[in-house]
């Protein structure tokens, strides 16, 4: 049993970890390291030393090492290799005795592994080893085939005595021609295991999409410069009662039509002078003192040296690239005058409706967006509110609109009543056009959510960190999956793999599976697991009870390093203020996404809601965010536990009004259009968004693209 160390002064109890042994304290001293790299460097030159030197050499040596005794050619200065007689006995032994020429592969692992210890160089050192052992072994055999006659003849054997005797019994066995098959063969095997680096070489030389290596990489690089297409909020006065009363159509004239930006009523305004305070003088003024804690441990400060740069998780994969902006497509977003005419004729209808019923208004404005055409009507005075909300069906009815309309009542902040109309022609938001925007490319979000367009044009983006976990529900073929894949696809153009973890639960088993080959980048997933994708049920409650596990753990080290959350630890261990001789290191954020969340609860029950509910209540402050999806947003699956511990919410097209207060808890999804039309709440009122769309194709132009990226081993 593990002693628990106690506090005499507060009486609790702290558990202490299991202090590594000397030995292995010392084994993984970065001094150790640096001193067995340096060694291995020094022994690789003496090496390159004693071969070069063999080519010039070998031939006045071989006589000495031959006929003349061991002592005699220690005590005698007639060797010539310029490293000595152990130089000229090592070039002897590994060229003619062993490979032959290709014995410089040991030289180029050693000093790859010298480099690597050293850390002046981050390679894969087993990657290397098993590179050169492999090229050795072939070049060997290879040479000793082709100068299988000259054994005996000179002083050099190009292959070695090696490759002389395995070519020789290849030959034995299957013939000439089996030998030459069997090199042919094993290149070829040998150049598709080294095809990754080699082909994502390639095609950034070819293929513009891959990009070159950069000296400096940050979150701004995936995206291509480019013409931003900047789309400003359309506002239509269409009908001001001062200005010019309502007319019906059969009365000729038409009310006067204007379409202007709504950024033009701010180009005169004049930003207030802010007054300058120094926090010295207001300090002195009060008469308060404050003092700085430093909660720095001892074991904390041990390091002593010289001051190092701090630390960079992106270094791990120095040579990643983020994708590029040329993967999403294009459409054709341009308002057409059509639409225009539209809008007019809806807004001359809503006037006869409100008018036929005495109610009058002073104005009424149109804001064109995307598929909703939000009309902005300013009651005269002495009407309430309440009668306008109580002729929706009659408005709707007049409009023809595909869906029915939603009425505002009022608008947030304004003194309006809002009417949502569907249009008749809608249009797509392009995920390329919210990736390329200002808005997503100088966010300062942590996990940036890119969703789509608001009614009034303007891109809308969300912070999961701060959300910080998110339901999703909507009817089936509303968009919900396209929602979840503009989420994954705003997250991947703006996170390293260093910084982001994936952890994809999918019982369907065919909804996520495009997300497969970025596994060694982004997808964590159990250290037994095959498949990155989690769809079995069984493995499901192990993958949340591991994330349990894991939530724990990241507790322990907050505690241990005085922070509050994963962003102030991060940054301490960035700053090299944390020591990773105790188990301290940069943690990245882990967002956990279920689909078909309902169908989990109705298989294991309980065994899935307790994880799910335990990771939303307490993983927010170390960094793991739960994104749960469900078409069935009843009652019985979206429980008070799970409603209480996902304060943001994303409901899309719903059957009834009952399954909108389930998510919203008020009504409203019922009467959205589908196809990504979505509402989304955190916060008091819900936003209506058009979500941004991504097609499969491009989602797996963008998982290809990651995949041939530099990866983790595992």
């Amino acid at each position: 049993m593990k002693k628990k160390k106690q506090d005499t002064t507060t009486g609790e109890t702290d558990s202490q970890p299991k202090q590594p042994s000397r030995f292995v304290a010392l084994f993984k001293n970065e001094i150790t390291h640096f001193i067995a790299g340096l060694t291995s460097v020094i022994f690789a030159v003496y090496l390159l030393l004693a071969f070069s030197s063999f080519f010039f050499t070998g031939a006045a040596d071989q006589s000495i090492l031959d006929h003349q005794p061991e002592e005699l050619i220690q005590t005698t200065n007639h060797v010539k290799n310029y490293a000595g007689a152990r130089g000229a006995q090592v070039a002897e032994y590994f060229i003619n005795e062993c490979f032959g020429i290709p014995a410089y592969f040991i030289v180029v692992f050693l000093i790859v592994a010298g480099m690597r210890w050293m850390k002046a160089y981050r390679f894969r050192v087993w990657k290397w080893f098993l590179g050169c052992s492999v090229a050795l072994v072939w070049c060997s055999v290879a040479l000793g085939f082709v100068f299988h006659d000259t054994l005996g003849d000179s002083f050099l054997y190009p292959g070695g005595r090696h490759g002389h005797n395995v070519s020789q019994w290849i030959v034995s066995q299957i013939g000439v021609p089996g030998l030459m098959l069997l090199l042919l063969i094993t290149a070829l095997l040998f150049a598709i295991y080294l095809s990754r680096e080699t082909i994502t070489l390639i095609r950034k030389a070819l293929h513009p999409r891959f990009p070159q290596k950069k000296a400096v990489k940050t979150a701004e690089e995936p995206i291509a410069e480019e013409p931003e297409q900047v789309s400003q909020p359309i506002v239509i006065p269409l009908y001001n009662e001062q200005a010019d009363p309502p007319k019906k159509e059969e009365e000729g004239d038409q009310p006067p039509f204007e379409v202007k930006s709504a950024s033009d009523d701010d180009d005169d305004a004049e930003p207030s002078p802010v007054p300058e305070t120094t926090p010295a003088t207001a300090e002195e003024e009060s008469g308060i003192t404050f003092d700085i804690i430093d909660r720095t441990t001892e074991d904390d400060r041990e390091y002593d040296g010289p001051i190092q740069p701090p630390y960079d998780p992106r270094l791990d994969l120095e040579n990643y690239n983020f994708p590029t902006i040329d993967l999403l497509k294009k459409y054709d977003t341009e308002q057409s005058d059509t639409d225009i005419e539209e809008q007019k004729a809806n807004a001359n209808r809503i006037i006869e409706v409100l008018q036929s019923f005495d109610v009058t208004i002073s104005s009424i404005n149109a804001t064109v967006g995307p598929t909703i055409t939000l009309y902005e009507v300013t009651p005269a005075q002495g009407i309430r509110i309440a009668r306008i909300r109580s002729l929706q069906d009659d408005i709707a009815r007049c409009l023809s609109a595909e869906g029915g309309i939603r009425i505002i009542a009022p608008i947030p902040g304004k003194s309006t009543v809002g009417i949502e109309v569907p249009n008749a022609k809608k249009q797509i938001v392009p995920m390329r056009e919210i990736i390329n925007s200002k808005k997503f490319k100088e966010t300062t979000y942590e996990l940036p959510m890119a969703l789509g367009k608001t009614i009034t044009n303007e891109v809308y983006m969300a912070d999961l960190a701060k959300a910080p976990h998110l339901l999703v529900a909507g009817a089936t073929g509303q968009g919900k999956s396209v929602a979840l894949n503009a989420i994954v696809t705003s997250l991947l153009y703006k996170k390293h793999p260093a910084e982001l973890k994936f952890v994809i639960i999918d019982p369907k088993k065919v909804e996520f599976s495009i997300y497969k080959p970025i596994e060694r980048n982004f997808l964590a997933k159990l250290p037994d697991e095959e498949e990155p994708i989690i769809t079995d049920v069984t493995k499901v409650v192990q993958t949340l009870n591991s994330l349990c596990k894991e939530m724990d753990d990241r507790y322990l080290l907050l505690k241990e390093a005085g922070c509050r959350n994963l962003k102030e630890y991060n940054e301490k261990f960035k700053q090299r203020k944390l020591n990773p001789n105790k188990g301290h290191h940069f943690m990245p954020y882990i967002v956990v996404i279920i689909d078909e969340f309902g169908d989990l609860i109705m298989t294991a029950g309980k065994e899935v809601e307790f994880p799910i509910v335990r990771i939303a209540q307490l993983a927010r402050a170390v960094g793991i965010h739960a994104i749960i999806a469900t078409q069935r947003p009843t009652t019985n699956i979206i429980t008070g536990a799970i409603k209480a511990n996902f304060p943001a919410r994303m409901a899309l097209k719903v059957s009834a009004m009952i399954d909108s207060r389930t998510i919203l808890d008020r009504s409203g999804a019922q009467q959205l259009i589908g196809r990504g039309d979505m509402l989304y709440l955190q916060g008091n009122e819900p936003v209506r968004v058009q979500c941004a769309f991504v097609d499969t194709p491009e989602v797996e132009e963008i998982a290809d693209y990651i995949c041939h990226q530099q990866s983790y081993p595992e």
